[in-house]
C-alpha cells in the first residue's frame, strides 16, 4: 500500500504519534474533521472542474452556427455562381 508515496509503516508510525499527541478522545474528532475538509475539498473542485467544462460548451455551442453559418453562406456563394456562369454561357451561345 502505497499512498502518496507514503508506505504501510510509515502510514503507522504517523498514526500512533497522532494518538499519542492528541490522545484517544481527541484524535475521532479529527478524523472527522479531516474527512469533512476532504469533502468539501472534492466538493469545491468538482464545481470548478463543471464550470470549466460548461464554459467549454458554451464556446463550442457559440462555434457551430458561426460554422454551419458559413457553410450556409458558402453554398449560396456557389449557387450564385453557378448561375452566373450559366447565365455567361447561354449569352456566349447565343452570340455565336
Amino acid at each position: 500500500m502505497n499512498i502518496f508515496g507514503v508506505g504501510l509503516p510509515e502510514v503507522t508510525v504517523i498514526l500512533i504519534l497522532a494518538l499519542l499527541i492528541f490522545g484517544p478522545k481527541k484524535l475521532p474528532e479529527l478524523g472527522k474533521q479531516l474527512g469533512k475538509t476532504l469533502k468539501s475539498l472534492k466538493k469545491a473542485s468538482n464545481e470548478f472542474q463543471n464550470e470549466i467544462d460548461q464554459v467549454m460548451n458554451e464556446e463550442d455551442k457559440e462555434e457551430s452556427p458561426k460554422s454551419i453559418k458559413s457553410s450556409q453562406t458558402n453554398e449560396i456563394d456557389q449557387e450564385k455562381l453557378n448561375s452566373e456562369n450559366m447565365n455567361l454561357s447561354k449569352k456566349e451561345n447565343s452570340n455565336n
